[in-house]
């Protein structure tokens, strides 16, 4: 069998139209997660049809549909989205562990044995979604877990309703930023060839700036209510705060070099033993056969299937960015850039800021914004002037992090929402209104630190010792 051609003599994927054309199955995508978005029906197994109709038009765009075939193949079988997809079913096992194991009710009783209340809590409960979404890596999980029992807590408490519920979507965003297990990390970090401890390391001081400025905000606006009795403290169990310690060795080992497939088996490893000893979950849970075909086998399985929608929708996004680059049309809209837009570092930084938010606003869910972006502009843009993997990863990350976890139409935050209004419901308490997330403080100061990041050149890094000889 011979060898396939190497990349750079393989002939260029032409396309009826010209390369422009090859825009038409990324708009097929878009619109048809527009569509879904703005209907409130937005997930990603919904996205899988729009992947699916962008490739099919492409085919028919194509001149030679068995050189378009290979293209997707290849897309597909991409070492990048590879090991974004090892990592991502690893996440979500680790994930799934740590949730059933009891770290909600640890987070709980910490909550509640404070003493706080009024404004305070609304701080503490901000800074317990943070360390349950950095453990756990999902904005969605940390919503869907803590807004149950944290919420009417600190309603019963003298919390500010519409300030707590965004406390709770803002920790979430943080976690989902930081996480070395967040998809969005995994993602920002792998289509960069970034090495993951470093890309957390870089990443801490924009994610802490923005979580400080956001306790700011909390402590002068989520007090005013009336502190009233409560009985939510039936599921308040200090032994689940044990589950951070397989968090902090994941990060601990990330952050030393370790691969984050190594880091993650250590990680699911420590929650399951931890949560054996402390009676918190039991081997049955872990693994046994169902007693039905077609039902979970434990939390093994649920944490893969937890991940399956977005582990389709890699392969689907990374079949069409191959069309995208090996049509010729991301090698133009790249000379364009550097023509016009990105003139030099600081403003090749922005442009990659602008194009990554621009990509969320549209899709209801943000990883797959930060793969499609990464490969196709973040890279390239950011290799021509000599950033390094961290830096562009960072760029990309937290740009997804912003707007996205504003609009009302992201997955992210429709969950919020009807997770806070069907808890207050269930306990007869007030709750905001869904337009609220414009409010959050997270995004809002995550967006005004990574442009100050751009234009200042706080937190740059490059790939070699001396700086780009194009100035800013």
């Amino acid at each position: 069998m011979s060898a396939p051609a190497d990349p750079e003599t393989r002939p260029r994927l032409e396309l009826y139209g010209g390369r422009w054309a090859a825009l038409i199955p990324a708009v097929v995508l878009i619109v048809v997660m527009c569509i879904l978005s703005i209907a409130e029906r937005a997930a990603v197994p919904a996205f899988w049809v729009g992947g699916f109709a962008a490739l099919v038009v492409g085919l028919m765009l194509a001149r030679n549909r068995t050189r378009y075939a290979e293209t997707v193949v290849r897309g597909m079988s991409d070492r990048t989205g590879a090991v974004v997809i090892l990592a991502f079913i690893f996440a979500g096992i680790f994930g799934e562990i740590m949730k059933a194991a009891g770290l909600v009710d640890g987070l709980l009783w910490l909550g509640l044995q404070t003493g706080l209340t009024g404004a305070w809590f609304t701080v503490l409960t901000f800074i317990l979604a943070c360390i349950f979404g950095a453990g756990t890596g999902t904005s969605v999980g940390t919503v869907l877990a803590m807004v149950p029992v944290l919420y009417p807590a600190g309603v019963f408490l003298g919390a500010d309703p519409t300030m707590l519920a965004i406390a709770l979507i803002a920790g979430g965003a943080f976690g989902d930023n930081l996480a070395p297990v967040s998809d969005t990390t995994i993602t920002s970090a792998y289509t960069q060839d970034a090495e993951m401890g470093a890309v957390v390391r870089a990443r801490l001081p924009l994610a802490l700036t923005a979580a400080a400025v956001s306790i700011v905000v909390f402590a002068f606006t989520g007090g005013g209510g009336t502190v009233q009795e409560s009985t939510i403290t039936n599921q308040a169990a200090p032994i689940g705060l044990l589950q951070i310690l397989p968090f902090l060795l994941v990060i601990v080992l990330a952050m030393r070099g370790r691969h984050i497939i190594t880091s993650l088996t250590w990680g699911i490893m420590g929650a399951i033993a931890i949560g054996l000893a402390t009676s918190g979950i039991s081997p049955g849970e872990v693994f046994s056969i169902p007693p039905d075909r077609d039902t979970s086998t434990g939390l093994i399985q649920d944490g893969m299937a937890s991940v399956t929608g977005v582990v389709m929708l890699v392969l689907l996004i990374m079949a069409l960015a191959q069309v995208l680059a090996e049509s010729g049309l991301m090698a133009a809209v790249l000379e364009r850039l550097e023509r016009s837009a990105a003139r030099g570092v600081r403003s090749a930084e922005l442009t990659i800021i602008a194009i990554t938010i621009l990509f969320t606003i549209p899709l209801g869910a943000n990883a797959p914004a930060i793969l499609l972006v990464g490969t196709t502009i973040g890279k390239p843009l950011g290799q021509q002037y000599n950033l390094s993997g961290p830096r562009r990863a960072n760029l990309l990350d937290c740009s997804a992090c912003t707007v996205f976890y504003m609009l009302p139409w992201h997955n992210a935050v429709i969950v919020w929402f009807s997770t806070v209004a069907a808890t207050a419901t269930q306990f007869d308490l007030p709750f905001p209104d869904i337009t609220a997330a414009f409010l959050n403080p997270y995004a809002w100061a995550l967006l005004v630190v990574i442009i100050i990041s751009a234009i200042t050149g706080w937190n740059r890094t490059y790939s070699k010792s001396s700086e780009p000889a194009v100035t800013p």
